[in-house]
């Protein structure tokens, strides 16, 4: 080989690479429905492949965490509830049909709770806007004593999420994870009575993007799912806690 052809590939090397790299973790757009917004291989994994799935991106937007770091933050397959039967678009309109079908009793979903800040469902979103979006979508669980609460950043300062909480009874809780933890940090959010979380797992914004493809939505999400709490009751057959990917 001639030293100019050498050097050109010398010098094309590194492009070649740095295609792999995006290859990798190029969204499949096969899986997308850009006019709803959705990626529907999330309805299509089983428990196996959600946990798998979940392992990939940690190990991608974790990278410089340790090995045991980032085993405390991995959620087994026994822990996340089995979704793909259910073969609705997970669309925002069919929200309460998806929450309804996994519940042992759905008219639960709209019942009083016998406490302030206690709900029975949290579901997790990765910015305020789409929460919001979420907190609309299952207002048909709401009642005079059976809230649907905002808990993300966007419109609401904390001490009037607090005082909300301290105040009222709430059946469904919607937030982003970082705001999340901190109410239940300070007291305000109990998690006595919750039976499922849900993550809103199949959105994508303009970008292609959902809530588990960027580490500044990915990482606190697997923070928040990782919490000592919520690990203690994935498997636990007396005071069970649903994990669900919508």
């Amino acid at each position: 080989m001639s030293n100019s052809k050498k050097r050109a590939a010398e010098d094309a090397a590194p492009v070649k690479k740095a295609k792999k790299r995006k290859a990798k973790h190029a969204v499949d757009d096969e899986s997308l429905y850009t006019e709803l917004g959705l990626n529907t291989l999330f309805s299509r994994m089983d428990s196996q492949l959600l946990a798998d799935y979940h392992a990939q991106k940690l190990a991608r937007f974790g990278a410089e965490l340790s090995p045991i770091e980032l085993s405390d933050l991995a959620i087994s397959a026994t822990s996340i509830k089995d979704t793909a039967s259910w073969q609705e678009a997970r669309s925002l309109e069919k929200l309460p049909l998806f929450l309804e079908h996994f519940s042992d009793h759905p008219e639960s979903l709209g019942r009083s709770q016998k406490k302030n800040g206690m709900p029975h469902t949290i579901i997790v979103a990765g910015a305020g806007l789409r929460a919001a979006d979420l907190t609309r979508a299952v207002r048909k669980f709401s009642g005079k004593d059976n809230l649907v609460a905002k808990l993300f950043a966007k419109h609401m300062k904390i001490e009037e999420q607090v005082a909300l909480l301290k105040n009222k009874k709430i059946g469904i809780g919607v937030g982003t994870p970082a705001r999340l933890m901190e109410l239940i940090d300070n007291g305000s959010l109990s998690l006595d009575k919750l039976q499922r979380l849900v993550v809103d797992a199949s959105h994508i914004d303009q970008k292609k993007r959902g809530v588990m493809d960027m580490k500044d939505t990915m990482m606190p999400l697997a923070r928040f799912l990782a919490r000592k709490e919520f690990k203690d009751r994935y498997a636990d057959e007396e005071k069970p806690l649903a994990l669900l990917f919508y």
